[in-house]
């Protein structure tokens, strides 16, 4: 699947080390074991979109400034971009771009270091 596909890309191309967890349930309980770095998000997720899973995680005590990317081929438009603009999350429209996907990435984490 596309999460593969992606953990893979980052692995092979990026100096970080991805942690694939497919389902938001299960990624609430890897935070407790776990401090990452970045939070990469798909909006459709079983039982809650990104952004639900975003704000689940934030509310995670150490979580509160982890920045996230959410991503998804096909995003709801006008609710979900005010939801994104209130958390000062960053889009990625098309996951398939693995150059679109690092610059996103280091672009996140230089932003994170101001």
């Amino acid at each position: 699947g596309i999460g593969e596909y992606i953990s893979l890309a980052i692995s092979l191309e990026t100096p970080y080390l991805p942690l694939l967890v497919t389902d938001s349930v299960r990624a609430l309980e890897v935070v407790k074991h776990i401090r990452p770095n970045l939070f990469i998000l798909d909006y459709h997720l079983p039982s809650m979109n990104g952004v639900e899973l975003y704000d689940q995680l934030h509310l995670t005590e150490g979580l509160e400034t982890i920045p996230a990317i959410i991503m998804s081929a096909s995003l709801p438009q006008e609710q979900l971009e005010n939801e994104i603009k209130q958390r000062h999350l960053v889009t990625l429209p098309n996951p398939h771009d693995l150059d679109d996907l690092h610059q996103t990435i280091e672009q996140v984490f230089a932003s994170a270091l101001l």
